[in-house]
């Protein structure tokens, strides 16, 4: 009998059930993914509580160093693969065009029912609270290929973030401060592989994450009384913190490598292995374009006014309320309610691309760039 050599496999006997083709998740990115965007929730969850607090300040101050780097980063990572392929383009518009539309357009009459203001202007060019991200990622990701043909992208990237630092009349269409500030993040993440990754689990890395971490957390602590976490918003330019432009030349590239070396220490300590909260790493676009409404919510309403909130009690109580919450907006039930705008087919929509639909929804895996679902790595 003849004998099929070892790069090939036989092929199954008739009858035989089809067999299930592995999974391409890695469940390191899933729980990088679900525990970033509970940082995000915290993070959004803490800031009524920094103003009588100096611990929660400070906390807050660490995770506002690193955590949407870290989103900017994760997101390059998984659009290393992105060259303007017809399946990929229907991606980024039905995973990131569409839900930015509809999303910001459910925010703006939020706040125009919510504060009644009826004249509240909606202006897509003018991303409202968190949609600034969606919009920046599909300016990143369409100008994926440009960074991939440069041969240094990386300081290429952080200079155009340095000239947005300095330059206060930019303007705030596109969220274009934003924009260029957190660049460097997704350029850098373009340009890392699996090794990078895995280097940073070993032992020692993690030891040395640890240390740096603590060191952070005392350093906010002492600055908590007079830093403006604004510094970590990049929502403009450096003269809007009262500052010289030109100390946008220093403080750009600092607080780069200050998020990045936060960054590590964070993934370091995301675990590799299946856990309860992998498979939430592939709803975090629906935690992220919908926990919004609750943060704002809390605002509006005053759900901070009582004293005993701004209490020790109060602020643990808090954060798990936004851990459940974040949670519970990831899970399957709310992306079943969601799934048609967060993640729209729309085949009617566009023409074939000679690919199958699920090869298609492969490629959406590997490009999403919020994060949202994770591939094997290369």
């Amino acid at each position: 009998m003849a004998q099929y050599p070892p790069t090939l496999t036989a092929p199954p006997a008739r009858g035989a059930p089809p067999t299930r083709r592995p999974s391409s998740r890695d469940p390191y990115f899933d729980n990088a993914k679900y525990l970033t965007i509970v940082l995000v929730a915290c993070g959004h969850a803490w800031e009524p509580l920094t103003y009588g607090s100096r611990t929660a300040t400070a906390v807050y101050l660490t995770v506002y160093a690193f955590h949407m780097p870290a989103f900017a980063l994760v997101s390059g990572y998984f659009s290393r693969s992105f060259d303007m392929a017809p399946g990929r383009l229907r991606r980024l518009l039905t995973g990131v065009v569409l839900p930015y539309l509809v999303f910001e357009t459910a925010y703006t009459l939020f706040y125009r029912w919510a504060q009644d203001d009826w004249a509240y202007p909606l202006s897509l060019l003018d991303p409202w609270y968190v949609m600034w991200f969606l919009m920046a990622l599909f300016i990143w990701r369409i100008t994926t290929p440009i960074w991939l043909a440069l041969r240094y992208p990386l300081p290429v990237a952080l200079g155009l973030a340095t000239l947005a630092s300095v330059s206060p009349d930019l303007g705030g269409d596109v969220s274009i401060q934003r924009t260029l500030q957190f660049l460097p993040f997704f350029v850098l993440g373009l340009t890392l592989r699996a090794e990078h990754f895995e280097w940073l689990r070993t032992r020692r890395v993690r030891l040395c994450a640890l240390a740096v971490g603590a060191v952070a957390l005392v350093t906010a602590y002492w600055v908590a009384p007079w830093f403006d976490a604004a510094w970590f918003y990049h929502r403009g330019a450096v003269t809007g913190q009262g500052v010289s432009p030109w100390v946008g030349l220093v403080s750009t590239p600092a607080l780069f490598c200050l998020a990045l070396l936060l960054t590590a220490c964070f993934l370091a300590w995301v675990p590799k292995r299946h856990t309860w909260f992998t498979a939430l790493g592939a709803g975090t676009m629906y935690g992220y374009l919908l926990h919004g409404f609750v943060i704002k919510s809390s605002r509006f309403w005053e759900w901070y006014a009582p004293a005993w909130v701004h209490t020790p009690l109060g602020e643990l109580a808090v954060t798990a309320m936004a851990v459940g919450g974040i949670t519970l907006l990831c899970s399957p039930p709310v992306r079943v309610v969601f799934r048609y705008v967060v993640e729209p087919r729309m085949e009617w929509a566009f023409r074939s691309t000679g690919t199958s639909a699920s090869e298609d929804q492969d490629k959406g895996d590997q490009d999403k760039g919020v994060p949202q679902k994770a591939a094997q790595t290369r």
